[in-house]
């Protein structure tokens, strides 16, 4: 792990885990988003996990990933937050992640797995939890990665539900973000994880706001039009598998609540 504390952290910070993409390093993220700079403005304390494994991707496949404390990658991932919060008195209750490619598939597994834990996410072009699954040892799943994976927002609920059997508490809200024209991760996975999160968040697929911010983005909020609506979903047109670029990193704190002082 590695970790960014800004010069003016707050004396109670909250922490946001950013996870990196597939052949990337927490380094790499650190130095190739703006999280880091977010966090000198706002003064909470960003973890950046390294994958260590050959290709340097997350374990969101393994039947031990997708569940809670079952071992792997997510195990690690909370290991590093407790770390955090016992080092620098941070804030159990602000505790965020958020990641591109195979960061935002571990974003979509820790909420998962970690209800408990994390208050909200942000994935940049990921798929929703359980879509990667895999039971003969392989960290890829084409089928998912080319978006032919469909199922009900009831089934997606359930797999995300099924991670941590017997939890009755609050869920996390998530932010979720897609390039149109995404060749690795397909956009129709996109669609899949707004039906996932509708679910477990017990809110309408129908939005309550659609808008756009930029003029290639079309924003949909669901169950609520603020902020922090319990789903937020930006399709970005004509872009591929590139996120986040300039300027979203700003959107997820504000998602967060980061910003709010």
């Amino acid at each position: 792990m590695y970790e960014y504390v800004p010069n003016n952290v707050a004396a109670r910070p909250a922490v946001l885990v950013a996870v990196h993409y597939c052949t990337g390093s927490g380094p790499a993220f650190y130095s190739g988003t703006e999280f880091a700079s977010l966090a000198d403005r706002y003064g909470f304390i960003v973890i950046y996990p390294s994958a260590t494994r050959s290709g340097a991707c997350f374990d969101v496949s393994s039947p031990q990933a997708l569940r809670h404390d079952g071992g792997s990658d997510p195990v690690g991932i909370v290991s590093m937050v407790r770390y955090a919060q016992q080092r620098h008195n941070a804030d159990p209750n602000r505790v965020y992640v958020t990641g591109a490619s195979s960061g935002a598939m571990m974003t979509n597994v820790l909420l998962g797995d970690y209800p408990d834990v994390f208050k909200a996410g942000a994935a940049f072009a990921g798929v929703p939890f359980g879509c990667f699954a895999t039971t003969d040892g392989s960290g890829w799943n084409s089928a998912c990665a080319n978006g032919t994976i469909t199922k009900t927002p009831q089934a997606w609920g359930d797999l995300a539900r099924g991670a941590y059997p017997g939890y009755q508490g609050a869920r996390p809200r998530m932010q979720l973000w897609h390039g149109t024209e995404d060749g690795t991760l397909h956009y129709p996975n996109f669609g899949e994880e707004i039906k996932q999160w509708t679910n477990v968040l017990g809110v309408s697929q129908t939005p309550a706001l659609t808008d756009r911010p930029q003029p290639t983005w079309t924003r949909t909020r669901y169950g609520a039009t603020g902020n922090q609506a319990p789903v937020e979903a930006i399709s970005v047109q004509g872009t591929g598998h590139s996120l986040p670029a300039a300027g979203m990193a700003a959107r997820a704190i504000t998602f967060f609540g980061l910003d709010a002082g």
